[in-house]
Parts: C-alpha cells; structure tokens; sequence
C-alpha cells in the first residue's frame, strides 16, 4: 500500500519570492535607521501571521501562501520603531485572518491584507502608532551597534544640549505633523529635502516658543532611493504593473495641482508639494509596494492607471483634511473596495467601443 504524501507546508509562489527580496533591502535599511528592534518586530509578526494562516489553511487542507511572508513583512516595516511588540502581533494576525483567510485564503481576498492590518491598528492603537516616532541613527555605524533609540543611555551628539532626555525626542513630531501645524517653511528647515529622501530624518526645530526634537517615520518608509531601486527591480521582473505605479504618481500630481497650485491651498495647514507628499511620509512606500497588490487590483490596463490615480489623489486629499496620519492606508483600503467596479466600467466601456470599430471594418 503507497505511503500517503503529507501536502506541502508552503505553495511555491515566485512573485513572492521577487516581493520579499525587493523588501530586503528595505529591512536594512530599516535597521540602519531604528536599530536591531526592527527585526524583532518583524519576528513576532512573521510568526503571528504564520501560525494564524497555518491553523487556517489546514482547515481547507491547504499550504500556507508563500504570500503569507509578503503581508507580514509589509506590515511589520510600515510600524513605528517603538511599536508594542504585541500590537504588531495583533496586526499581524488581523491582517492574515480578516485580510484574506476569511475569504478563502489567497487569491479571494478584496483588499491587500496589510492594509487591513495596518488601518486596523491605526484606528484601535492610535497612541502607539501615532505618538512614538522616534530619530533616526545617523551616520556611521547608524542603528547597527544599537537595540532601539529608546535604549540608549544618553541622546546622540546631533541632538544633545538643552538637558533634552531620551524620553523627550520620543513624540509625533514627524515631518509631515511639523508641515501641517507649523507650516512647509518649518518643515524644510527642520527636514531638509534631502534628509526626507534618504530618510535621514531627525534634529532640532523650534515650535511654542521652545526647541523640539524631530521625528522620523515608519520603519520602512524613509529611504526613498532604497525604495525606488526596489521598485525598478519588481518593473523588471514583472512582478509589479508598471500601470499601478504610474497611475499613483499621476493622482498625486493631479491633486496637488488642483488644490495647491490652480484653487491656491498652499499657505498653512495647506496641500504640500510633492516631493514633500511623496518623502515625507509612507506614499513611496505605499506606491510601490502597497498599490501593486495583484489580487485586490484591477485587471485591466486602463483600470490600473485609473485606480493607481485615484488612491493617489486620496493619498493627498485625506492627508490635508483628514486627522488621521494614516492617509495612505485608507486611500488604498478605498481603491481596494471600488476596485472591481472600476474593472467593470472599463470592461463596459471597451465592450460598447469595440462595437461600432468592428462594423466600419466590415463595411
């Protein structure tokens, strides 16, 4: 009598292989910026999200989506540095089960599943994923020879003076919180262009009459170059559409010239440019590896550019009226939800268009 083969314990995806190599680099990049805390948070929600899908998956007699590996790295690096580490499980396991498994594992999910994840910490922990942004490393040997910046003993030499303790330079002061409450002039002096690009975000600003220590971001949303090679790599291997990228950058650009440059919202509390809308938060971030999500895109190509416009649109909109700093993951979480009534109002339009193109041709 045959031996029965036990299935296997991963399905064999490639893509998502390519995303987890295109998130590597990120990963350093991260530890560099935020110290070796960052791979523990992505080690607890790995493990999270592994254990959620495997008692699940098992249910259907099914591996684990190699997928899996893809949600909780996009999840885990799109945390603050100084995240709970049981909030980042609890993330994780929300956004494997009620992201995809839910609906029937790979493939059926409506919305990516680290967008859920992510708006649903938000939403539900919004002190510890709003209020404790911390520096970052700066220089050489960066983050590599430290924990996280919480654990050393005294502030590095860029931000001492003043008698500021460690406890002080953890805050919301971001980037994007000092444009929007002390305006983009303040903002570029406190984060200048090119330390928002290469996310070496972190000093000194002025702001009630006294000196406040600036924040960087996320863990994997700083380095813009990092981002941008990884995202060249996934357009070359095809493993991203190059339609959903274009269509995000399109949308920001639309919105940013119409409500900053031709109806004049440009002065305090207004829409920034965008090199400070796409650097100064999660939107590169969220552009290449968050928009591109295969399973809650359209799929059809002009589909693609529209849905990529509209999350970028609402990237700008919702981050200059919205309170919430999570305006990438609601945008995105919007896209997914009228993703399949964009396909079908494409597809109706081709279908009507081909019509009469087909009768002149016979004529």
């Amino acid at each position: 009598m045959a031996e029965k083969l036990r299935p296997r314990l991963f399905m064999s995806q490639k893509t998502m292989q390519r995303m987890v190599w295109a998130l590597l680099p990120v990963l350093v990049s991260a530890v560099y910026f935020f110290g070796w805390r960052v791979l523990a948070v992505l080690v607890v929600c790995q493990a999270a999200g592994l254990v959620t899908e495997y008692l699940t998956s098992r249910q259907r007699g099914q591996a684990i989506a190699q997928a899996n590996w893809v949600t909780c790295w996009l999840l885990a690096l799109s945390l603050p540095p100084t995240v709970p580490l049981w909030v980042a499980a609890v993330g994780s396991v929300v956004a494997i089960l009620f992201g995809r498994e839910v609906f029937g594992g790979f493939g059926r999910n409506f919305a990516n599943p680290a967008i859920v994840g992510r708006t649903f910490l938000y939403v539900c922990f919004p002190t510890e994923l709003t209020a404790r942004f911390v520096p970052a490393f700066k220089g050489l040997p960066g983050g590599f020879t430290e924990w996280s910046f919480e654990s050393l003993a005294s502030l590095p030499d860029y931000l001492s003076g003043g008698g500021r303790q460690v406890a002080d330079a953890i805050s919301q002061a971001s980037p994007m919180w000092v444009g929007k409450k002390l305006g983009l002039e303040a903002a570029s002096q406190a984060a200048p262009l090119w330390d928002m690009f290469t996310g070496s975000i972190g000093g000194l600003f002025q702001s009630d009459g006294g000196v406040r220590v600036l924040s960087a971001g996320s863990m994997g949303e700083g380095c813009a170059p990092v981002i941008m090679l990884a995202g060249i790599y996934l357009l070359l291997t095809r493993t991203a559409n190059w339609r959903l990228m274009l269509g995000g950058l399109l949308g920001v650009g639309l919105a940013t010239g119409l409500f900053r440059h031709l109806l004049g919202f440009d002065g305090m509390g207004g829409v920034p440019p965008v090199h400070f809308t796409l650097f100064a938060g999660t939107t590169t971030y969220a552009l290449v590896y968050m928009v591109t999500e295969p399973v809650s895109a359209p799929k059809r190509p002009a589909a693609m550019l529209i849905y990529g416009a509209l999350i970028g649109f609402l990237i700008v909109t919702i981050r200059w009226q919205g309170v919430f700093v999570a305006a990438a993951s609601f945008s995105i979480l919007l896209g997914n939800i009228v993703s399949p009534l964009i396909d079908m109002a494409v597809s109706s339009w081709e279908a009507r268009h081909r019509i009469p193109v087909a009768n002149s041709e016979e004529k």
